[in-house]
């Protein structure tokens, strides 16, 4: 990964990793993944997100081109989000990595207790 830094932008290559190593980027490219959905509809299926969070990431996302964003001439107004084909070529690896962390959480939980046990009583570690 070092050699890919040197090789691009650092500045555009971390944000751009900031953007799509965000736990909510992840979490919308996931659900998106499968077909359009409201606003509402990806609040309620995304705990934990604040609509706040949720308006950021999907204007973030949709900055990047990765999400599209649809607004319906209709009374109420209808307003969709998708991964754009662009998008798309993300969601492998995304779904790639969301499937490590499921295979591999209890593994990363005996670890960490692990660690922390080695570390019990070290003030700064």
């Amino acid at each position: 990964m070092g050699r890919l830094c040197l090789e691009h932008d650092p500045e555009v290559f971390r944000s751009v990793l900031d953007r799509v190593g965000d736990k909510w980027s992840l979490i919308l490219i996931g659900l998106l993944d499968t077909g359009s959905m409201r606003f509402t509809e990806l609040l309620h299926t995304t705990p934990g997100i604040s609509r706040r969070m949720l308006t950021l990431t999907l204007r973030n996302l949709e900055r990047d081109g990765i999400v599209k964003r649809t607004i319906y001439p209709e009374i109420p107004p209808r307003v969709e989000y998708e991964v754009t084909p662009f998008g798309h070529t993300l969601t492998a690896p995304v779904i790639g990595l969301a499937q490590w962390a499921a295979d591999n959480q209890d593994t990363i939980v005996a670890n960490r207790r692990a660690f922390d046990e080695s570390r019990a009583g070290d003030e700064l570690g």
